[in-house]
């Protein structure tokens, strides 16, 4: 089993627990209680993802030829989300960021019960983390 059917399956089962959206996102919006924000030098236009209701910051970096990212928002639910697809993607190399599709997130419960502006800005997160993959593909 390659790296990605891992951490869909350690997905599925995280979220398989829950029984409505509510108790979903409650579970994603705990996860980001006690985690590190980003460092407010961060928190520029650079790092800015555009289309996204509340302001969200993706800072992309390569480690050892694998793909980290970080992301803050000023919304505890944006950022939830964000926090998640971020573990989602990072650790692995931009190869694998472009094989990990970003609609797995139906899958498990989680885009389809966004509203439209927020499925908007998860959609230009998930753009965001494709084209640093694919800027990083080469190198």
């Amino acid at each position: 089993m390659n790296d990605i059917e891992e951490r869909k399956n350690a997905l599925r089962e995280e979220f398989g627990y829950f029984g409505s959206p509510e108790e979903r996102f409650e579970y994603i919006i705990s996860k980001t209680k006690g985690a590190e924000p980003l460092c407010e030098s961060l928190k520029t236009e650079q790092y800015l993802v555009r289309g996204c209701v509340s302001n969200l910051w993706l800072v992309p970096e390569i480690r050892e030829g694998k793909c980290v990212f970080k992301a803050d928002a000023d919304s505890v639910i944006t950022k939830g989300v964000a926090r998640l697809v971020c573990d989602m993607y990072s650790g692995l190399s931009p190869r694998g960021v472009l094989d990990f599709d970003c609609e797995f997130l139906s899958e498990i419960g989680i885009s389809q019960y966004l509203s439209p502006n927020r499925r908007n800005g998860l959609s230009k997160l998930c753009e965001k983390i494709a084209d640093f993959a694919k800027k990083n593909l080469e190198k």
